[in-house]
């Protein structure tokens, strides 16, 4: 998007709040909502329009698909919004737990049970603060009712909290049974190679908290029972691919050495002793890219990208895209999609990047359409459809 349209889109969405403080002074609130095509784009195998649905949004996460149409969409200060039909409700879902607002932490992503047909369960990962002034990553859950959560506890939190306000991980993915949860090294890497901490880890639990028995490190002593892998420094973005099970994961590399890993049950990762990146000084990292005992990334990026939510497209909306894996970029400001063949990266597509937006997450919605966060006070939520 041209920088002029850019500041255009902004002034439009300053206005729209003017509009609403207006309506709320006199008594007439009423939703926000702003859809309007931003675009549409030729790529290597795949037309497509992109339809901004609202704007309006500060710093989203994460984001949902309610049965009923509706979306929830995480905003990291603390709230939990809907966006219903294009429209951004004004009222925030109520009974939201407490968030540790600091640097990357605050509310951050939302998953729904499998089962929330029937049990209405929602469940949300955050910075859980405490009176010290510290945080670390938790995992709560609520029954959602109207436009709030009752009946809410947190399931789980990655101890020892503290002051640092960086790398929280925080993705969860429900998969054949379990709650996945990334959790960041929290800026200490080694943090990432202690069985006896859950920072820098893949995490795998029931669905109400408690550890499964066949956990990899249950009965390793000083490890910690609810760790599934560990090595990680700060995976933003987690997915299940369909047709094989598998689970993937995206994280954050320092200065280059962002990756793409296949997550399996016990598997070291290797931050910080191995990696592809350097430090924000240049220095080198650790003792190089390989070790035994440490598994390779089945992809990364040099320089950096700051890849974030991840999904695998298995719809038929796009069908040249079948397959694919799309990831959002932060400080790259663009949509990567990579298709996967013999455990490697065999193709590398980078879109969106004339948008110039910090894409937070990326998500296949259960109408087969792409949707995308992005990472701003005025953040947006975006559609990919079919141009043909």
């Amino acid at each position: 998007m041209p920088k002029s349209r850019r500041n255009a889109v902004r002034a439009g969405a300053a206005a729209r709040a003017l509009l609403a403080i207006a309506m709320l002074l006199f008594g007439a609130a009423g939703p926000l909502a702003a859809a309007e095509r931003l675009g549409t784009y030729e790529t290597a195998k795949q037309r497509f329009h992109l339809v901004k649905l609202t704007d309006g949004l500060e710093h989203p996460w994460g984001l949902a698909f309610l049965p009923d149409g509706r979306m929830l969409v995480t905003e990291r200060p603390g709230r939990l919004r809907i966006v219903k039909d294009g429209w951004l409700m004004p009222d925030p879902v109520a009974g939201v737990p407490e968030v540790w607002e600091d640097g990357q932490g605050g509310l951050l992503d939302v998953a729904l049970h499998p089962d929330f047909a029937e049990n209405g369960l929602v469940y949300l990962s955050y910075a859980s603060p405490d009176d010290d002034d510290e945080g670390a990553t938790a995992v709560a859950r609520g029954r959602f009712e109207g436009n709030r959560l009752e009946d809410v506890e947190e399931i789980y939190i990655a101890l020892p909290r503290d002051d640092g306000g960086r790398h929280f991980g925080s993705r969860l993915v429900f998969a054949d049974g379990y709650l996945f949860v990334t959790a960041g090294e929290r800026g200490e890497p080694d943090r990432a190679q202690d069985l006896g901490d859950p920072a820098g880890s893949i995490i795998r639990l029931h669905d109400d908290g408690r550890v499964p028995d066949d956990n990899p490190f249950v009965g390793t002593p000083g490890a910690r029972p609810e760790l599934y892998s560990v090595g990680h420094r700060n995976p933003q973005g987690m997915t299940r691919e369909t047709a094989t099970g598998r689970i993937y994961a995206i994280e954050h590399g320092p200065k280059g050495g962002d990756e793409l890993n296949l997550i399996e049950a016990g598997v070291n990762y290797g931050w910080p002793v191995i990696t592809y990146g350097k430090s924000y000084m240049g220095f080198k990292i650790g003792e190089g890219t390989h070790k035994e005992g440490m598994a390779q990334p089945v992809h990364y990026w040099v320089p950096s990208i700051s890849p974030s939510g991840l999904t695998i497209y298995d719809a038929d909306r796009f069908p040249a895209w079948q397959g694919s894996f799309f990831a959002g970029a932060l400080s790259a400001e663009l949509l990567v999609r990579l298709e996967v063949a013999g455990g490697r990266v065999v193709m590398e597509e980078r879109m969106l990047e004339d948008l110039e937006e910090r894409i937070r997450d990326v998500r296949q919605g259960p109408d087969g359409l792409i949707y995308l966060l992005t990472d701003h006070p005025d953040g947006m939520l975006l559609r990919l459809e079919p141009a043909d």
